[in-house]
């Protein structure tokens, strides 16, 4: 099986974080998509370190957990790789090649590309088409990523009753699931729109050209910075104070001496990540932020980005436009929406 896969079976989105497995079955009729299934269930502490699987039964254990609580029957799923243990490249490759010697060309260069032995990495491409500058080259999106990544992944899947049956890469998950969000944002279609998805333990800016991802970052920056600090300043343990953000029921002191500084330390996240993209491009403004993640769902947070980059900034909700099937409770489905975008980009998977 290769990164990308191909799917014609009905398949169920399922995003592995930091802290929690979430799953997304859609159906489509009309052209219209319908949320069938979802579950959020959060995983042990450093089951997942920094998107890489430590535990692999308990992630197991997790996604059984969701499949049964989403009710799914769908026994494929679409899940994906992290962007620190992908290495993407577009490479040029002659046009002129037949299917199984493109596959060879590319398997070939692509050792140019990756600095591990090339039998331990599962290697996909994908062809953009002709390069602007020589039409008789093609332009090839090589994906690669060590075999071990790829392999925990199918194997949590499995252990939670599922089988793998695309791997993609979340960069290209979160592209896919973009295209849903592109008609809620007040700029043109080609516009430079920075996506930052803002997560438990990473938050990733990728920056889209034309819904196209043209520069992807990660750093080490989340929510969990904020449950922790919660759980030292009021005694709570790791669940009560996710609970206790997500819910409520924290002393007054809470707002202004605890979530006020985090909301502040992520805007300066969110500058710094766009800093980077300046110096590394040619590019000294970006059209639009929007913002995705856990995080997205934090009261406020979007007008606070707004008011101190000068960027008009949106709260990213791909399923906005869907119907809900008799099991979605819409106001959690709601409250998820900013953190369901990796698994709505891989649920769309379904309909390649």
């Amino acid at each position: 099986m290769g990164l990308f896969g191909n799917a014609k079976t009905p398949l169920v989105g399922l995003d592995i974080s930091s802290t929690a497995v979430k799953l997304l079955q859609l159906t489509e009729s009309g052209g219209r998509y319908r949320v069938e299934h979802y579950a959020v269930e959060p995983l042990p502490p450093n089951a997942v370190v920094e998107k890489n699987i430590v535990e692999v039964e308990a992630v197991g254990e997790a996604i059984k957990r969701a499949v049964a609580r989403s009710g799914t029957k769908a026994r494929h799923a679409a899940a994906a790789v992290s962007g620190s243990s992908v290495i993407t490249k577009i490479i040029p490759i002659q046009g002129d090649l037949d299917e199984d010697s493109l596959e060879d060309q590319v398997q070939l260069e692509a050792a140019n590309y990756i600095p591990y032995p090339i039998d331990e990495v599962s290697i996909d491409f994908e062809v953009l088409g002709p390069m602007p500058s020589n039409p008789e080259m093609l332009q090839v999106l090589l994906a690669a990523s060590r075999t071990e990544n790829v392999e925990l992944r199918q194997s949590a899947l499995e252990l939670g009753g599922l089988t793998a049956k695309v791997i993609d890469v979340e960069a290209f998950a979160m592209e896919n699931a973009f295209k849903l969000v592109s008609d809620q944002l007040s700029v043109p279609k080609d516009a430079i729109v920075a996506l930052v998805d803002i997560g438990a333990t990473m938050t990733t800016l990728n920056v889209l050209r034309g819904q196209r991802s043209i520069y992807t970052r990660e750093q080490v920056f989340g929510g969990k910075q904020l449950t922790d600090e919660v759980m030292r300043r009021y005694g709570l343990s790791y669940d009560e104070a996710g609970l206790a953000k997500r819910q409520g029921g924290l002393p007054e002191s809470y707002e202004v001496e605890v979530l006020e500084p985090f909301k502040e330390a992520l805007v300066q996240q969110v500058s710094r990540l766009l800093q980077f993209f300046y110096a590394g491009s040619d590019f000294n403004r970006v059209d639009q932020v929007v913002l995705a993640g856990g995080c997205g769902s934090i009261a406020g947070i979007g007008n606070l980005v707004e008011e101190q980059l000068g960027v008009p900034t949106v709260i990213a909700n791909p399923l906005a436009n869907m119907a809900l099937g008799p099991r979605v409770q819409a106001h959690a489905l709601a409250q998820d929406a900013p953190a369901l975008m990796i698994a709505c980009g891989l649920a769309l998977r379904s309909f390649d």
